[in-house]
């Protein structure tokens, strides 16, 4: 399980350090996608797996679901993780995705998100405001 935030900066070579605790359980080939509310997702090779099987169950009959399927898996590189425990992130995902030099990276559980510093620091203001609301209208089981 992937938890915590640390603050990185990416190096000239767009390479990104994986945070010690993170890096075991990441293993040494993850994927990385477009994310939700501007961060880029980064999952480990399995739960990467279980993802694309539950995307298959989509309706190709449904627009929303094609439309879906070609951004995040269009979105979707492969990495490898170096000896020295960083990822190189595409220099297209930067511009595109707007990662800048300075990063958070937040543990999700099943995976990590990767996001711009100043964007991350903005949203967490908005949903520390708004935790206790956020909380009580979460879906019950």
């Amino acid at each position: 399980m992937f938890f915590g935030s640390y603050e990185h900066n990416l190096d000239d070579k767009h390479r990104l350090v994986i945070p010690r605790k993170m890096r075991e359980e990441l293993g040494t080939k993850c994927y990385i996608m477009k994310g939700y509310d501007g961060a880029l997702s980064l999952f480990h090779e399995n739960a990467f797996k279980k993802l694309v099987e539950e995307l298959e169950k989509l309706p190709l009959n449904k627009k929303n679901a094609r439309d879906y399927l070609r951004i995040q898996l269009a979105s979707t590189c492969e990495l490898e993780m170096d000896k020295m425990g960083r990822v190189q992130l595409p220099a297209s995902f930067l511009t595109k995705y707007h990662i800048g030099k300075e990063v958070i990276i937040i543990g999700m559980g099943t995976h990590i998100e990767v996001w711009n510093k100043a964007d991350y620091e903005k949203y967490e203001a908005d949903a520390i405001e708004k935790f206790d609301d956020i909380a009580e209208n979460l879906p019950e089981e």
